[in-house]
């Protein structure tokens, strides 16, 4: 698609869907917008799209076809894409593993904290000429997550708010010692994929919520089987269904105006000086920051 196309394309909530949920029901008026970025390809085209009259950007993680893996996902280019479409508000849809006993397959965890085990991935767009520290202690939009409790709670899921997601390398599962040494951490859900994708989110100045939908007991359980792929997608395809239905009774929060703090994360974060700024990072970065400077003219 063209980039003059891709500009007229846009949505202010961007739905991120993880194994599983490849797709959106009842989206009308359906485009596929393949956006360029400064940071390579997002996963796939994004779809835009209407939903009870509310636009909506849907993006699969791992590409339609699962064809990414959780290490090769350009977290970059995803979040930047959505950020070009005007997109203020993210939904992050996770198949995870729990690691409480409470937390049964088939419920919902609205997680509001993260610990970060990745290894290999960038996690941040302020690189190569500017320096920029975001606050991350609360790294979920409580707004955000709240609407999606408040929906959850009205399609009939059992749901768990609050708690911490652990995220991983991957792509391989953990082994039973790894498990243990999580479970004592007191983790709650364990998953491979909202890292970094919840720090670049932050940069990025939109609000961002997990919903996690727990599909095993990863390999800690003792009474339960060790976390399988055909384990996974069976509970997967209960699990997606219910999801489907919390996300459409969200959509109404994208029409309320955002009073927390995600809109102006950089608003100090940003340490270089400004002239200092390069122009090649200025060019870079001006999706992000077009709120903050104005276009460069010349200079460095």
């Amino acid at each position: 698609m063209a980039r003059k196309q891709a500009a007229q394309a846009r949505a202010s909530i961007g739905i991120i869907g993880g194994s599983g949920l490849y797709e959106m029901d009842g989206l009308e008026q359906v485009r596929e917008v393949k956006v360029k970025t400064p940071f390579g390809k997002p996963s796939d085209a994004i779809i835009i799209g209407r939903i009870d009259g509310r636009s909506v950007a849907f993006l699969s993680r791992h590409g339609r076809g699962h064809r990414i893996s959780p290490s090769e996902i350009n977290y970059r280019a995803n979040i930047y894409a959505m950020k070009s479409l005007g997109v203020t508000r993210v939904i992050a849809v996770s198949a995870v593993g729990s690691m409480k006993e409470s937390v049964r397959p088939g419920d919902v965890l609205l997680p509001d904290q993260f610990i970060d085990f990745t290894k290999r991935r960038i996690g941040t767009f302020f690189d190569r000429g500017i320096v920029a520290h975001v606050a991350f202690a609360d790294p979920i939009c409580l707004h955000l997550s709240g609407a999606l409790a408040e929906a959850a709670h009205g399609a009939g899921a059992a749901v768990h708010r609050g708690g911490t997601y652990l995220c991983i390398e991957g792509p391989q599962f953990s082994t039973r010692g790894e498990s243990f040494l999580y479970r004592q951490w007191g983790v709650d859900v364990i998953g491979m994929t909202n890292l970094p994708e919840a720090k670049l989110a932050r940069e990025a100045e939109i609000c961002y919520a997990t919903l996690a939908l727990p599909t095993d007991y990863d390999c800690w359980h003792s009474s339960e089987e060790s976390v399988t792929v055909e384990a996974i997608l069976a509970t997967l395809h209960k699990n997606v269904a219910m999801a489907k239905r919390i996300l459409r009774a969200t959509l109404p929060v994208a029409e309320e105006p955002r009073t927390c703090a995600c809109g102006t994360a950089l608003e100090y974060a940003v340490l270089t000086a400004p002239d200092k700024i390069t122009k090649e990072a200025r060019k870079r970065l001006r999706v992000l920051l077009a709120r903050r400077y104005a276009p460069a003219k010349g200079g460095r």
